[in-house]
């Protein structure tokens, strides 16, 4: 039995549309605003260490970047120590895109809560809490209990 019915998943799904439809009327999308993010960390750095930090193809990137840049939201450099490579900077205007998926995910989230009672509040923020440690937790371990805890179950039903 679900006793959660997954609402979890469903409410991040609505958040997620929230997202898309928000950095839409910015006119970014959700794969450029990661590519400014990792920018903003990883500033000067080439399209080929973007696709590794990003996981992301080469080509890809190189679409991204270009529309960015085109958009006004970052800027090539050239390399002092190689003129055939390019360093890639956000820009000004990519500093104030302040529609970060986090920010629009965690005033989704504040709205969502502000309907409950303070104490209801309080008492779902920790329980979450403990959940989400529980989750990183197995998560960092590679799930052991998880997966003991579901074999046990496929056995039982055997």
């Amino acid at each position: 039995m679900d006793i959660t019915e997954r609402k979890i998943t469903k409410i991040a799904r609505e958040a997620e549309k929230l997202v898309l439809l928000t950095l839409r009327e910015k006119g970014v999308g959700t794969a450029e605003i990661d590519l400014i993010h990792a920018l903003r960390h990883h500033p000067g750095c080439t399209q080929a260490a973007l696709a590794e930090l990003l996981h992301a193809d080469k080509a890809a990137i190189a679409r991204r970047t270009k529309n960015l840049e085109a958009k006004g939201y970052l800027v090539r450099k050239a390399s002092p120590n190689d003129r055939r490579s390019q360093l890639l900077y956000p820009a000004k205007k990519a500093e104030s895109l302040k529609s970060s998926k986090a920010e629009i995910e965690a005033e989704f989230y504040e709205y969502l809560t502000s309907a409950l009672p303070a104490d209801e509040a309080a008492a779902f923020a920790a329980t979450l809490h403990k959940l989400y440690t529980a989750s990183k937790t197995e998560s960092r371990a590679g799930f052991p209990h998880f997966k003991q805890a579901t074999e046990g179950e496929a056995e039982h039903a055997e």
